[in-house]
């Protein structure tokens, strides 16, 4: 297991109204991280993760598939600092 790490994803492509916030909760979930995701007005889904960088990155390589149903385009990442923000990961409206 890495250490601590948190990351600010956009992921474009068809990714709305395919279950794509539910399919990323219950993978983040899943891995024990802690954040959001959310839809943007663009079109685009936006998470904010945290926790254990390998578990991060699993999250991430999961974000460039999708559920069923989304066709993802691009997935951008950018690290942020660390916040400690514990356990729990929300789906954001």
């Amino acid at each position: 297991m890495g250490g601590l790490t948190r990351v600010y994803v956009r992921v474009a492509g068809i990714v709305q109204g395919v279950g794509f916030r539910y399919f990323t909760w219950r993978k983040a979930r899943e891995l024990g991280l802690a954040g959001y995701v959310r839809n943007l007005p663009d079109g685009d889904v936006e998470m904010e993760v945290e926790g254990p960088s390998d578990r991060v990155s699993a999250l991430v390589d999961a974000a460039t598939r999708g559920p069923p149903g989304a066709c993802v385009r691009e997935v951008h990442t950018d690290e942020r600092l660390v916040e400690g923000a514990g356990s729990g990961f929300e789906v954001r409206f």
